[in-house]
């Protein structure tokens, strides 16, 4: 189960008290106060792991508490500190304060750390108040409460690439093609139900991560469909690729299907629509009608957007796309050889 939101609450420990204490030893006539202070409170630390892709394991167990720090002893002992409690999250998990929505951290690569809740400090023993006129203080301190907060966490998927297109348009079919990934295949609308990502490993071995989210629909930014839900998984992407079926298949229009993703795009956030985009006409094994593939390929070019025309199937045109894709969002290969950077992102 993909789980992408969840609201947990944070509890760290206490403070030990401050002890009152005086010293009763054999041949120390005056021994004077003696309390210990007590142990500072465990903290609750979020970090962020390789081995969590989803919040799943917050469902069940949303409390997470550290422990609390020992009372101050007699003999100037200090209390034993709580210890604290370390929360595994998965890398690209944003923590925001629930009550007031404040954004706190980001973990944007593995093994970062986050103190979500500060232990309590421990109070002071009645060794700390003994002065020359007042020297058998009876006064000792209590422990501080430890932080305690309720934080929302919000996964959003941390990838190269995103495919984004009407359902059905042929993004599963394309990342299971081009990496491991194994989603759902169908020949009916929302087949896709949750994001998946899937590495692709190029001819040189550099890699790059795609993410396929499930299919827009008109409407998406207004709540319709599924898709609206996971676009923040594509937000901290760097290229989008759009995919747009042009078989006579969809029944569709593959100019209006690329006109209502971008509007779909641009209503859920600005920054998302202007981002890189490449083109991607799908399905072109069992295309008939050529007009309906060069008028979307007119429509890309008077936008100024790199077009590639391909068949997830037969693997016509996915090679040209990936060594594209790759060029746009990795660094340029140490072969004196390569293509300067200028020329990332260039139509086809």
């Amino acid at each position: 189960m993909f789980v992408d939101e969840a609201i947990i609450r944070v509890k760290a420990g206490d403070g030990g008290n401050g002890c009152v204490a005086f010293r009763r030893e054999k041949y120390v006539p005056r021994g004077g106060p003696s309390g210990g202070d007590g142990g500072k409170g465990g903290d609750v630390i979020l970090a962020s792991s390789q081995h969590y892709n989803t919040l799943l394991h917050f469902r069940f167990n949303p409390e997470h508490r550290a422990g609390r720090g020992r009372h101050g002893e007699g003999g100037n002992r200090t209390g034993r500190s709580g210890a604290d409690l370390i929360v595994p999250v998965a890398v690209g998990t944003v923590v925001h304060d629930a009550e007031t929505g404040e954004v706190l951290f980001d973990f944007t690569a593995p093994d970062q750390r986050f103190v979500a809740a500060r232990g309590g400090r421990g109070g002071r023993g009645n060794q700390h108040f003994a002065t020359p006129t007042h020297q058998a203080p009876t006064r000792a301190e209590p422990g501080q409460p430890g932080e305690e907060r309720r934080l929302r966490l919000v996964l959003k998927l941390l990838a190269d690439a995103g495919l984004v297109g009407f359902p059905n348009a042929g993004k599963s079919t394309l990342i299971s093609r081009i990496s491991a990934a194994r989603p759902k295949i169908a020949d009916y609308p929302f087949t896709t139900l949750e994001p998946h990502l899937g590495v692709v490993q190029m001819p040189d071995m550099r890699t790059f991560v795609v993410a396929d989210i499930p299919g827009l629909i008109e409407g998406a930014h207004e709540g319709h469909g599924l898709g609206i839900q996971f676009l923040r998984h594509i937000e901290r992407t760097r290229l989008l690729l759009h995919l747009v079926d042009v078989s006579e298949s969809s029944g569709r229009d593959p100019k209006r299907d690329f006109d209502i993703i971008l509007s779909e795009l641009a209503g859920y956030s600005e920054e998302l629509a202007r981002k890189p985009m490449f083109v991607v006409a799908t399905k072109i094994d069992i295309l008939q009608d050529r007009r309906r593939l060069e008028s979307l390929r007119r429509k890309a070019k008077r936008r100024g957007l790199p077009f590639f025309a391909i068949s997830a199937v037969t693997g016509q045109g996915v090679s040209a796309l990936l060594h594209a894709a790759a060029a746009a969002v990795l660094p340029a290969p140490a072969d004196p050889g390569a293509p300067p950077a200028e020329s990332r992102l260039r139509p086809e």
